[in-house]
């Protein structure tokens, strides 16, 4: 699991979730003729609260959670993580709703002695603020640019090394190591060809790159994305290269208009069309 693919909405359904599973072990129910030292039960005291709303709950944030942290995530009898587990989580708030208006439920239909005074213990309450906050939160997620956001941030790319210094980590990131004499962004796994050779065709683009200057307004710089982006082909077309993923670092070494052209960890060159959000190095 990937935690750097997680959304800021994600981090909100499992901090709901943490506040519901607290809110289970309070009292579900508040008797106002009851006397002191009267041990009301809990939710794991009760099947239709503990399955509607607890365990409910639970399980749809794990789902909406797993749906994003897994790089290819299964299906529950066909349906995508993601909406089985938002449905989840607004059943569950549902039902807490419906146990916080009638607390006695059928018990007060009995005979004509009313409710005995029960209402709402404070353990059904914070289920409902609870339910209501996950759900919510699962629902807006895709919507709102805010809660979209990466949770992890990826982590700051190094200083920039001395020209010819060699940098300390290993490839992936900025300060990627390289081999003596090896181009700029080729792969270290390259090997060098003899003299006279014809080069690989990955090791060439990234030194062509190389030798074309750059734009007056532009230069080269590391940076992440937010969320898996595709990589498009240079030449306009429609096919995918790869997929940039969270908490890798990439070479932004083109800028057209709106959008990049990026370099993945290999050496392959393509167009993100997609910048929104991106984290600069």
């Amino acid at each position: 699991m990937n935690i750097r693919s997680l959304t800021r909405g994600d981090g909100v359904v499992i901090g709901a979730a943490v506040l519901l599973f607290i809110a289970s072990f309070l009292d579900i129910y508040s008797i106002d003729t009851a006397p002191d030292g009267l041990d009301t039960p809990n939710a794991w005291g009760s099947g239709p609260i503990l399955m509607g709303v607890v365990l409910a709950g639970i399980v749809g944030a794990a789902l909406v959670v797993l749906s994003h942290g897994l790089p290819r995530a299964p299906k529950i009898a066909g349906l995508e993580l993601a909406p089985f587990g938002t449905a989840l989580t607004v059943f569950a708030a549902w039902s807490a709703l419906a146990n916080v208006v009638d607390p006695p439920s059928g018990v007060d239909n009995i005979g004509t002695g009313g409710d005995g005074g029960i209402s709402a213990g404070i353990g059904l309450i914070l289920a409902l603020i609870a339910t209501l906050l996950m759900a919510a939160a699962a629902i807006a997620t895709p919507m709102v640019p805010a809660l979209k956001a990466a949770l992890v941030g990826a982590p700051r790319p190094q200083a920039p090394q001395p020209y010819g210094a060699q940098p300390p980590a290993g490839y992936g990131y900025p300060g990627a190591q390289q081999q003596p004499g090896q181009p700029y962004g080729a792969h270290p796994q390259q090997a060098q060809q003899p003299y006279g050779g014809q080069p690989q065709q990955q090791a060439q683009a990234p030194q062509q790159a190389q030798q074309q200057p750059p734009a007056a307004d532009f230069s080269p710089f590391w940076f992440a994305v937010p969320v898996p982006r595709p990589l498009y082909a240079e030449d306009g077309s429609a096919s995918q290269i790869a997929e940039l993923a969270p908490g890798t670092w990439y070479l932004a070494v083109e800028q057209r208009g709106a959008h990049l052209v990026a370099q993945t960890q290999d050496g392959r060159r393509g167009v993100l069309q997609d910048t929104t959000g991106i984290q600069r190095g």
